[in-house]
């Protein structure tokens, strides 16, 4: 063969391999980049997982609560036993008899009193917490000595006054200390209904409702206990069910507001079951 023709050959050979070698690059770069692009960055990888505010309240609170005296031993109610409170036999100006003040959580201290107030469901007095703390996690109590109940039906009239951070009113029942109890709330600002049971000074949200909760108005707050079943009515409505063995135990019964919550309450009533 001439070796003009065989030059020609070797060339158009070396030309068709360059052309297969880049193809098989190019078609190696194609699939790394589809094997890059269906491995998904750990910020994919997270957003199917919920958040934990998704899926219910955790505990709230310090893992080291503030230190809160023991409470003294108050006789157990036998069925049919009730307790009124309308706070009206009261002098003004101080904590209501056979009540005592405490606190869970932090802040300065709370502040329980007595006073008249025109709206009064029963007049003329009420019993006021009045301290504005600011301080989120500060729940002021005011904690009955007269007995301790297991099953009850508890019920408060309450008004939320003021607060800019909180403006709430609740119940506690079940009482151990004031770093353990349970508690039903409603809350102004936020438009709920929650029950909640602490433990060692930790919060948590066990059942709630979504409902109106106007401020400047009287409203009715009611809990019934039987074992562990409890159920909570607003207004007479009932809104929360829900069964809990955290506190199996009778305990004492009171008053709960947070923060800078400014709540009036009046014609606290506790029937042991």
């Amino acid at each position: 063969m001439p070796i003009g023709k065989v030059s020609i050959l070797v060339v158009t050979l070396v030309g068709l391999a360059s052309m297969l070698a880049c193809k098989d690059r190019d078609k190696q770069q194609t699939d790394d980049s589809k094997a890059v692009a269906s491995t998904p960055s750990p910020t994919q990888q997270s957003e199917g997982t919920p958040d934990a505010d998704d899926v219910g309240e955790g505990e709230e609170g310090s893992a080291a609560p503030a230190a809160v005296a023991s409470e003294q031993q108050a006789p157990r109610q036998i069925a049919g036993k009730q307790f009124v409170y309308n706070f009206d036999t009261d002098a003004p100006g101080q904590l209501p008899a056979k009540f005592h003040s405490a606190k869970t959580g932090a802040g300065t201290a709370e502040k329980w009193v007595v006073s008249a107030d025109p709206t009064a469901p029963s007049k003329p007095n009420v019993v006021t917490q009045t301290s504005t703390d600011q301080t989120d996690y500060r729940f002021p109590l005011l904690i009955s000595d007269e007995g301790s109940f297991q099953d009850l039906d508890l019920s408060v009239k309450f008004k939320a006054v003021s607060g800019n951070i909180d403006r709430a009113g609740g119940l506690v029942f079940r009482l151990k200390d004031p770093n353990n109890y349970y508690i039903v709330r409603a809350n102004a600002l936020e438009n709920n209904y929650r029950l909640y049971h602490v433990v060692n000074g930790r919060r948590s949200q066990f059942a709630g409702a979504n409902l109106k909760v106007t401020s400047g108005e009287w409203h009715e707050l009611r809990v019934e206990v039987v074992g562990n079943k409890i159920t909570c009515y607003y207004d007479g409505s009932q809104k929360i069910e829900a069964t809990d063995e955290t506190f199996k135990e009778a305990g004492k019964v009171g008053l709960w507001t947070k923060a800078d919550s400014v709540t009036s309450f009046d014609d606290l009533k506790a029937v042991a079951k």
